[in-house]
């Protein structure tokens, strides 16, 4: 797949900006804040229908303004691709494929591919669980757009839930605050039955009726096995391809080994062998354990919204003991493993995002990257100065020059 161009209209710091790609890479050169990584998000927005960096259409609108597009021209190996998004700050996104509105984001997902790798991919590996997460969400999308779907889904299952027990810890809260204040005026000498046994306890059962908790129990349970399966079978596809590049880079130096760690105690024979009801059965057991603990802090502490992966190097915890030319590597070989599965499964090279990374890499890993670019893979890079790259590399490349939101050639 190949963009050919981009268009935007009142987006971060764009006010109207065209950009043609006319060569399989392209350089980005600026100084900071001048709108670089603006344009690599407008392509990330487009592939996933997600920014990285915010979580309001509002914030990706320019100067307040109520609306926002970006529209882009794509060749695949089936055709010519428009594609348009709409974005509003006091409503909902609109999006249309070659010209026709779309009422399921889903038939939009993953019509571009990418791959972005930044300076925030970095902290990957010492990161905490919530961004390995999205990592590894972004890239099932990527390859299933109806994970996308399933993700929501048990999103908003999770937000009733979270609701439910919060409300009964507060009830919870509310009558034992009353019972103590009752307390203080019995005199402690001398109580009295009848005004001792209707008092509520802090150890009282949970003022939600049980059927309707068990209710959202098999409702959570249900997606949140589905979301378990998809992303640990994405992960089982991208280890090997990861553990190789790993290999090459490091100079068979070093073994890296990737694994899904589920907040549920399920055995990897039940995922391996696709049994979505065992998983479930699993996930409904754990609820069953930490119900007392849930219900006293008030939310909901078993699913994949509390999984992790964890990655190891030479059988040694990366995120403890990785030094940071370690972490580097392991990044880079993620990376390079989500341009080689995307382009098995998908049948066509994915689009790749250099965000300001390259200065973060060291001469060696530099060349891996570039390397494998080649003219396999179009590429959009960020960066400040120029230094960094070969000159035949860049005799090659097309280099656009960016300056408060004004894109011209370098």
């Amino acid at each position: 797949m190949y963009l050919k161009t981009l268009h935007l209209r009142q987006f971060r710091n764009y006010f109207d900006q065209k950009v043609a790609f006319d060569a399989p890479k392209t350089i980005l050169v600026g100084n900071n804040a001048q709108g670089k990584s603006n344009l690599l998000e407008a392509v990330e927005l487009l592939s996933t229908l997600k920014s990285h960096r915010v979580g309001r259409d509002r914030d990706l609108i320019l100067d307040s303004k109520p609306i926002g597009q970006i529209d882009a021209t794509l060749e695949r190996q089936t055709g010519a691709i428009d594609l348009a998004l709409t974005l509003r700050s006091g409503a909902r996104r609109t999006l249309k494929l070659n010209g026709e509105p779309l009422r399921r984001h889903l038939d939009f997902l993953s019509v571009l591919n990418v791959v972005q790798f930044s300076c925030l991919d970095l902290d990957l590996v010492r990161g905490g669980p919530e961004g390995r997460r999205n990592w590894i969400d972004r890239l099932v999308i990527q390859l299933e757009p109806i994970y996308a779907h399933i993700l929501q889904q048990y999103n908003q299952i999770l937000r009733q839930r979270n609701a439910l027990l919060k409300r009964s810890k507060e009830i919870r809260k509310a009558e034992f605050s009353e019972g103590f204040d009752k307390m203080r005026f019995i005199a402690p000498e001398s109580p009295e039955p009848e005004n001792t046994q209707d008092l509520p306890m802090p150890n009282s059962q949970c003022p939600i009726p049980s059927s309707e908790l068990a209710l959202w129990d098999a409702q959570l349970a249900t997606a949140g096995a589905r979301v378990i399966r998809r992303r640990d079978r994405i992960l089982e596809r991208l280890m090997p391809l990861a553990r190789n590049w790993h290999r090459s880079i490091s100079g068979s130096a070093e073994v890296l080994d990737v694994k899904y760690d589920a907040n549920i105690e399920v055995g990897a024979e039940l995922i391996a062998k696709d049994n979505l009801e065992g998983v479930r059965q699993a996930f409904l057991e754990k609820i069953q354990k930490r119900a007392i603990a849930e219900q006293f802090q008030g939310t909901t502490l078993v699913g994949p919204h509390r999984d992790d992966i964890t990655f190891t190097i030479n059988n040694t915890p990366a995120r403890q003991y990785a030094s940071q030319g370690q972490q580097r590597t392991l990044v880079l070989a993620l990376k390079l493993a989500e341009l080689q599965l995307i382009e098995e499964v998908v049948g066509e090279a994915p689009l790749l995002l250099l965000d300001d990374v390259l200065a973060e890499l060291d001469l060696s890993r530099q060349n891996q990257l570039l390397e494998t670019i080649q003219e396999r893979f179009q590429t959009l890079i960020t960066t400040t100065h120029l230094g960094a790259f070969d000159a035949q590399w860049l005799r090659q490349t097309q280099i656009l020059s960016v300056v408060a939101g004004q894109i011209n050639r370098f």
